[in-house]
């Protein structure tokens, strides 16, 4: 599991008893990350990989897989990774990395989605769980949600919804990850 942030999807994630057992590391591109203290709480190994330490996206990346690999994880799970990771690790784990974002791609890709879709003005915003390709939130599609946006939502209103969303579709999809029911064929996502 990859999380830079507060960790809330991976705490559903660490809560789900199907996934749990499956989680050989935590790693966050933030020493103070709550993520890796709630991995700690659950007797999870963490790693730090700083991006500073890197010279650019590419050695970044590099740093990261290598440490993935040598936890012997056979996937990636992002949540709330907030580093875009190159190609170089893209390729060491092809069609074996999950990101959830909160909008129905591929509308609002990016890390401002919320503020995105409320500046647009949209009705529906929503989740999508995706495998990770090269681009910025354009790899195939293994789950979308709606969540309806209230006239009044702020952004801090409008994410509490979708997260509430996201850490109950979440679990699901990374359980079917764990169970090798996912499987990407010719960029569309199988699910058996």
């Amino acid at each position: 599991m990859l999380a830079s942030g507060s960790g809330s999807n991976l705490q559903a994630l660490l809560e789900t008893p199907a996934v749990r057992p499956h989680i050989a590391l935590v790693v966050s591109d933030r020493p103070g990350a709550r993520a890796l203290e709630r991995a700690i709480e659950h007797g999870v190994r963490t790693e730090t990989v700083l991006w500073a330490d890197s010279d650019d996206r590419d050695s970044f990346s590099m740093a990261v897989a290598d440490v993935v690999e040598a936890s012997g994880a056979k996937g990636v799970v992002l949540a709330g990774f907030m580093r875009i990771l190159g190609p170089t690790f893209i390729a060491r784990f092809p069609d074996r990395i999950l990101n959830i974002h909160p909008s129905i791609l591929p509308a609002f890709p990016g890390a401002h989605a919320v503020e995105a879709a409320l500046a647009h003005g949209v009705a529906v915003s929503g989740v999508t769980v995706h495998i990770v390709d090269e681009g910025v939130d354009t790899g195939p599609i293994v789950a979308q949600v709606p969540v309806g946006v209230d006239p009044d939502d702020t952004v801090k209103t409008l994410h509490a919804r979708i997260q509430r969303v996201e850490h109950r579709v979440y679990p699901d999809v990374v359980t079917a990850f764990v169970e090798g029911r996912i499987e990407v064929v010719d960029r569309k996502v199988v699910l058996r």
